[in-house]
């Protein structure tokens, strides 16, 4: 199951600063423009009133130049002001969205990474649970294989009773106990009558089911590790019966003792 960032841990977003709207209006511009229209008419009323327009215009184009570039240049200085602070707050707003947006990204990619995570643990428990059923399965054959190389031992060994005693273990691996023979295997090589290197080794029938177990428990020791990260279910296999059974025959194997 996907889980969801913690929204006490994720960072605030930035409260998107106002374009629109006669309250979201920067009160620089219809200042700027009354003081404009201010000046304008003033203007207007001076050449009326008081310069006259017949006398303004009589004065010829170098006059009437000078006096209208002196007349603007106050204005110019005004919207040059008024705009360099325009920008500078076009410039806060494009800095907060843009914020808000890094902040947003940064969610999304948590998320995601929140996503990847629980879809990793999913496959990785699906894979676990794949292989608890293989296992199942490879620990029958395993118990098999153990039945088959006790079932040409024992009996040389200990006559009816012994041929007795594989018939209790392969009813018992018949009800579902897979490690019955692995079991006996292991309270004879503790005995001291028993030697392991003939147990497993003695004859080509046993030295076969001994490397067969070996084949196929080293097999089920690599699909474990792949699926464990931590190699729980692998160390669990090795403490098991099949396991001990298993480094029993490495000990004993001739040409020297070996690990999966």
């Amino acid at each position: 199951m996907s889980e969801s960032p913690d929204s006490s841990t994720a960072p605030a977003v930035p409260a998107a600063l106002p374009r629109n709207g006669a309250a979201e209006r920067d009160w620089r511009l219809p200042f700027s423009m009354g003081i404009t229209l201010l000046w304008l008419l003033l203007g207007i009323l001076y050449l009326s009133w008081i310069e006259g327009w017949s006398q303004f215009l009589g004065q010829g184009a170098p006059s009437v130049g000078g006096f209208l570039e002196g007349a603007f240049a106050p204005l110019a200085f005004l919207w040059l002001v008024v705009g360099f602070f325009l920008q500078q707050k076009q410039l806060t707003e494009n800095t907060a969205t843009i914020q808000a947006q890094l902040v947003e990204m940064r969610r999304t990619a948590m998320h995601a990474e929140t996503q990847a995570r629980a879809i990793s643990a999913d496959e990785l428990h699906s894979r676990q649970d794949t292989f608890t059923r293989v296992a199942e399965l490879v620990a029958q054959q395993l118990g098999t294989i153990t039945g088959y190389l006790i079932s040409s031992f024992l009996p040389e060994r200990q006559g009816p009773e012994g041929v007795e005693r594989i018939g209790e273990l392969w009813e018992s691996l018949g009800k579902g106990d897979t490690g019955a023979f692995s079991r006996q295997i292991v309270a004879l090589v503790y005995r001291d009558d028993t030697d392991p290197v003939d147990l497993f080794w003695g004859s080509e029938i046993r030295s076969r089911h001994s490397r067969r177990f070996i084949e196929v428990f080293e097999r089920l020791l690599r699909h474990a590790e792949r699926c464990d990260p931590d190699h729980l279910i692998a160390d669990a296999l090795r403490d098991g019966m099949h396991g001990r059974t298993y480094r029993f025959m490495l000990e004993t194997r001739p040409g020297g003792a070996g690990s999966s």
